[in-house]
């Protein structure tokens, strides 16, 4: 390995390495799968309407691909000006999926897709509480203040990170791109923990790395 590449991996294990896990208060994970007969027995009258309106956009399937999730996304977009967004990407969509596909079939199913719905909105009102001045960009002086009222506060390189990955070159970050990286942060904060069972370290072999980090 070249000098180059030790110094940058060594750069980032140090920035992840300055995090203390237990400051990070991960979403519970994604419902498991059930039989659908057993599901619709035991749903109450607001998840049967959720539903009949999973249905309708999911098809008789009753599942969301990456592509479909898009469409939804997009679709529901275009009925809130107050945010800016430049429209979810298919591969933002397929990462989303990745990431909430507790039976990695690639779709998301009925409970899954729910699960992710509760917290885009929920994710959606803490990014216009934290959109101070109005402009439907989360500025970079609003995003600490942001990540940290999800339950992932940031410390000053990880956000260094974020913005470079996340944000325009002005440094403020539109819905579609938080949507984007806190589905991704969550989640791989929420397997951190799983794996490091009250830890703040975890070992890992190669295909254990691979799977972790290429299907997400």
């Amino acid at each position: 390995m070249s000098f180059l590449a030790k110094k940058l991996i060594g750069g980032i294990i140090n920035i992840v390495s300055n995090i203390d896990p237990s400051q990070f208060i991960p979403c519970d994970p994604p419902p498991p799968r059930r039989p659908i007969n057993f599901a619709e027995a035991h749903e109450s009258d607001e998840e049967k309407q959720f539903r009949r309106v999973f249905h309708q956009l999911a098809g008789d399937d009753m599942e969301v691909s990456p592509n479909e999730l898009m469409n939804i996304l997009n679709k529901v977009i275009k009925k809130h000006p107050g945010l800016r967004t430049d429209g979810f990407s298919i591969e933002s969509c397929r990462s989303m999926v990745a990431v909430m596909d507790s039976d990695s079939t690639g779709k998301l199913g009925f409970h899954e897709f729910k699960y992710l719905w509760n917290n885009i909105k929920k994710w959606q009102g803490i990014y216009l509480r934290h959109d101070q001045d109005g402009s439907g960009v989360i500025c970079r002086n609003e995003l600490p203040g942001t990540f940290k009222e999800a339950g992932l506060p940031l410390n000053d390189e990880l956000l260094k990170l974020i913005i470079r990955r996340y944000c325009d070159e002005q440094g403020g970050m539109d819905f579609d791109n938080f949507i984007g990286c806190i589905v991704r942060l969550d989640a791989m904060c929420r397997s951190f923990k799983t794996l490091a069972k009250g830890d703040k370290n975890i070992t890992l072999d190669i295909k254990e790395w691979l799977q972790l980090t290429m299907y997400s």
